[in-house]
């Protein structure tokens, strides 16, 4: 028999565990079950196991607002983000809610029964589910694929190649020459990490952005011991997502400025001599990517002790000893870690239909970030690229319980975003990051204008989500026959 809920939650990561306890909060008179595919929640925080792993974002916003963080990290490990998402969902209850080990791999909308039924992969075979409102927490990147280029001559090399996000558990890299390939945020976490018990070289194509920040938030010690938790923690979000917004709005409207500022905070902390230019400079505005960030300077203490270093180069060819660059230089290895980005993937790569007919999001539009056009009683988690995810993913969660507050009050079965097939539309991600070019006809667009816009911009999605009358024109209700 097929088991049936009022609300299906996919995915058991931040925004699944953050989207469950809003709606048990806001929510309480319907059913509601998390569907997670891996045996443990977490989310990417239980997939990655690589060396290092920690948050690019202050863990007081990349947190739940209903469970302040303890104590004053700013940035901290992935293990502890994992404890504490594992904390959350029993204190709050939700982990009772959680069915693990189900993939999604089909979810079909049907008008006339007003509901969703998806087809599970299941530990004991085939199963399937119904629910009238489905949530997809599901990330935005492939769990069993990473982005590994066709690296010409990979096959000659004697070592062992491996990437981050399917890290061995058995790899002893002690006293290896390693070379971690990428200039994103898994290979800036990698460098310093590994450089403590190896020589390390990373070896990138074009720099990133790397900014410093401490590993400890002064500011959030302080109040914790003046303030009730509460308070200090409510104070202590403010105040990074004020930071947040105000970095971001400066690289927008001065980039130079900023780029400067980047630059020379590096320079200073690299020794005399140090190639800055080469290797810490993009040739993109700030902002543009994802900034990359080291707490306590680590990357660049690590250049600094003489235990890493950095090639800015083309890869020609792997060898039997390692790699040789376009330079005609060649850079002996052990072991090469391929930190090239992930592979896209939307809704946990399940096929969606509406109404017999395949849905395919790469042709729609996205209403609010939150919902997308032509797909009725469906929401999706995704979270800021210029910021935590949780901020925006907590946003959304309570604008659902909203909607299905209304609906319940005005005796709707069904809420479909419509667009207006002639309105302007745009890139979904405003970055120029390779994993956002390469999914491109994967994503969904934006509109214009609100409410078919993403904003970048916690305050404006705190007046769209929180303050805006749900029924906007831009959503139609109806019945189920």
């Amino acid at each position: 028999m097929t088991e049936h809920v009022d609300v299906l939650v996919v995915g058991a990561g931040l925004s699944g565990i953050d989207a469950a306890v809003r709606l048990q909060e806001r929510c309480p008179g319907r059913s509601l079950a998390i569907l997670e595919r891996r045996e443990r929640i977490g989310g990417t925080w239980d997939l990655f196991r690589y060396p290092g792993i920690r948050s690019d974002s202050d863990v007081t916003t990349l947190g739940f607002p209903f469970h302040p963080w303890k104590g004053d990290q700013a940035i901290t490990s992935g293990d502890d983000i994992r404890d504490y998402i594992v904390e959350t969902a029993r204190e709050t209850g939700v982990m009772d809610r959680v069915v693990t080990g189900r993939t999604v791999t089909r979810a079909a909308w049907s008008t006339e029964g007003a509901r969703w039924t998806l087809d599970i992969d299941g530990p004991d075979g085939p199963e399937t589910r119904s629910c009238n409102f489905l949530y997809l927490c599901t990330g935005y990147y492939d769990y069993a694929r990473a982005h590994v280029p066709d690296y010409p001559g990979r096959d000659r090399f004697g070592g062992e190649v491996v990437v981050p996000q399917f890290w061995p558990e058995d790899l002893d890299h002690a006293g290896k020459r390693i070379v971690v390939i990428g200039s994103g945020a898994t290979a800036v976490t990698l460098v310093p990490t590994l450089a403590k018990t190896a020589q390390v070289t990373m070896l990138q194509r074009s720099p990133s952005y790397v900014v410093n920040l401490p590993s400890r938030d002064k500011w959030a010690g302080r109040l914790q011991r003046a303030l009730p938790a509460a308070a200090a923690h409510r104070l202590t979000r403010w105040k990074n997502v004020g930071m947040s917004m105000l970095i971001y709005q400066l690289s927008r409207r001065r980039p130079e400025k900023m780029r400067r500022f980047f630059i020379e905070n590096a320079r200073k902390q690299l020794p005399e001599g140090f190639d800055v230019e080469r290797h810490f400079v993009p040739d993109y505005d700030p902002w543009d990517q994802r900034l990359c960030v080291v707490p306590e300077g680590d990357l660049f203490r690590s250049i600094r002790d003489g235990r890493a270093e950095i090639e800015t180069d083309r890869i020609e060819t792997f060898t039997e000893t390692g790699i040789r660059l376009a330079s005609g230089k060649e850079l002996e290895a052990d072991i090469v870690v391929s930190a090239t980005g992930l592979s896209v993937q939307l809704f946990g790569g399940a096929e969606i239909v509406v109404d017999g007919e395949p849905y395919v999001p790469g042709e729609h539009t996205s209403y609010k970030g939150a919902m997308l056009d032509g797909l009725p009683n469906a929401a999706m988690a995704f979270g800021y690229t210029n910021a935590s995810w949780t901020l925006k993913c907590d946003l959304i969660a309570r604008y659902v319980c909203r909607l299905l507050n209304h609906m319940a009050r005005k005796g709707h079965d069904i809420a479909v975003p419509r667009i207006d097939p002639a309105a302007p539309r745009e890139e979904f991600v405003d970055l120029s990051s390779g994993y956002v070019r390469r999914a491109a006809h994967l994503v969904p667009s934006q509109g214009a204008r609100t409410p078919w816009r993403v904003h970048q911009n916690y305050i404006r999605d705190v007046v769209e989500f929180r303050l805006k009358p749900v029924s906007d024109g831009a959503i139609r209700f109806g019945a189920g026959s």
